[in-house]
């Protein structure tokens, strides 16, 4: 077995990638909804409405949002009326979120720090499954993948929005030169950290492209597994159900 897992564009231990992962988001967790924005021009507010849209959460069903961080997800959830635990590895992170919780006055969210690997709740607890932008950062996502059918109920469904490769003539090489060139020094200006959003930009590069992924999900044991790509890619849902 390979020993070695990506950090951006190096190979380094398993050890080595969950401790410097937990760095930079530490690093960036203030300025973290800031950076967002800066980065896709407000567009990854839209591409979280209609993630949600597609979880289509349902008023006193039980939904895990993992790397739920700043709670972007989850408070758009609990608007519908979804009881909604949102569980992150890095506490700076789930901090924001609950001082975002507390500014909006959204009450009932349940806050867990958790590691996507090894998950701490019981078989069978939830209804879905979701993870925004953060399954290119688990360091094993077949582990994640794992645990997240393990705490579905039957019948639960996962579901996925991540950063792929856009499939758009052009568009890919504009895009390339704009998140290397451009985006570090975006991160350096707002967030006073350029190489958090260095790794950020080259994790995207690494992540495995949309069919792979796929594979990877039915690998865990989902059925009816879909891909929904975005902007041809540049962004992708991915879901699949626990039957």
């Amino acid at each position: 077995m390979n020993d070695k897992v990506s950090f951006g564009y190096e190979d380094v231990s398993p050890e080595e990638k969950t401790e410097r992962v937990g760095a930079v988001f530490s690093n960036v967790a203030r300025k973290y909804d800031v950076m967002n924005d800066a980065m896709s021009g407000g567009m990854h507010r839209l591409w979280k409405d209609r993630f949600v849209r597609r979880v289509k959460p349902q008023e006193g069903e039980a939904i895990l949002d993992m790397a739920g961080g700043t709670g972007d997800i989850a408070f758009r959830m609990a608007d519908a009326g979804a009881e909604v635990t949102v569980s992150d590895i890095n506490q700076d992170m789930l901090d924001v979120g609950i001082e975002r919780a507390l500014d909006r006055g959204t009450d009932g969210l349940v806050w867990s720090r958790q590691n996507a690997e090894t998950l701490t709740f019981p078989d069978r607890m939830f209804d879905a499954y979701t993870i925004a932008f953060g399954i290119r950062n688990v360091t094993r996502i077949d582990l994640a993948l794992a645990e997240a059918y393990r705490v579905l109920r039957f019948g639960g469904r996962f579901f996925c929005l991540e950063f792929s490769t856009t499939e758009w003539p052009g568009f890919r090489e504009v895009y390339d030169a704009y998140s290397h060139r451009l985006v570090p020094r975006i991160g350096k200006v707002i967030a006073g950290d350029e190489e958090s959003y260095r790794y950020l930009v080259e994790s995207i590069r690494r992540f495995p492209p949309m069919p792979e992924f796929a594979g990877m999900i039915r690998d865990a044991g989902f059925s009816q597994v879909r891909v929904e790509p975005i902007m041809g890619g540049l962004v992708a849902i991915h879901s699949g159900w626990k039957a």
